[in-house]
């Protein structure tokens, strides 16, 4: 696949199917993602790839946590910035409209936060789900390289045929993947990215990117 089709294909899917993915097959992805930047080489993220019944477990835990409405563990590290006012308001506002409207669950519904939670902590049927941690004495540089190589991971995965959500969502139960993994307690749980086929006959939602000139500025050319 071309890397601009596998770039531009590449979407947080919110519906796979139970078709299983050849450990072979993500063996592969996750060779070739070690090639992504890391200052220093340090290399600093930690993976652990969870399938079959230990995840199905991991599921039913997670769930069951979610339905009971649990506000889940103390957080390891913000998921947004307290005080995040406009552009980013209005684009996470409309971004969650879209997605979770698309999943039938409306604004308005008074069970929304406990219904997204759950489809959250089910990896939204996802057959593998990628736990990626880094140690705690890391900084805000080997965070940034844990996103360029989940990215590089991402964007192989579509190469595949592949597709994946990343899902901040599990830091919420951090403690429960934490022991599920067998994560020494030296380790900060980035995020969670599930990954399977997409499922077929499901909306398939893109949300909208501000324009360019919002972005990017061009200095001297």
């Amino acid at each position: 696949m071309d890397v601009y089709e596998a770039v531009d294909s590449r979407r947080a899917v919110r519906s796979f199917s139970d078709a299983p993915v050849p450990r072979a097959l993500l063996e592969r992805v996750l060779a070739a993602a070690t090639r992504a930047p890391s200052s220093g080489n340090l290399q600093p993220w930690q993976v652990y790839v969870v399938t079959g019944e230990p995840l199905a477990e991991l599921k039913r835990r997670a769930t069951a946590r979610a339905l009971a409405g649990d506000p889940g563990d103390a957080r390891q590290y913000p998921m947004y910035p307290d005080g995040l006012a406009s552009p980013y308001t209005d684009r996470f506002a409309a971004a969650a409209a879209q997605r979770y409207g698309a999943l039938g669950i409306e604004r308005a519904d008074p069970e929304r936060p406990v219904k997204i939670a759950a489809l959250n902590s089910d990896a939204f049927g996802a057959p593998v789900v990628l736990f990626c941690y880094l140690d705690r004495t890391m900084g805000p540089g080997q965070w940034a390289d844990a996103g360029m190589y989940l990215q590089t991971v991402m964007l192989l995965l579509r190469a595949e045929g592949l597709h994946s959500c990343p899902q901040v969502m599990w830091t919420m139960f951090h403690e429960t993947v934490g022991r599920a993994v067998g994560a020494d307690d030296g380790l900060v749980l980035l995020c969670g990215v599930a990954v399977g086929f997409e499922k077929e006959g499901v909306p398939r939602l893109r949300t909208g990117r501000a324009e360019l000139a919002e972005t990017v500025r061009f200095v001297g050319a």
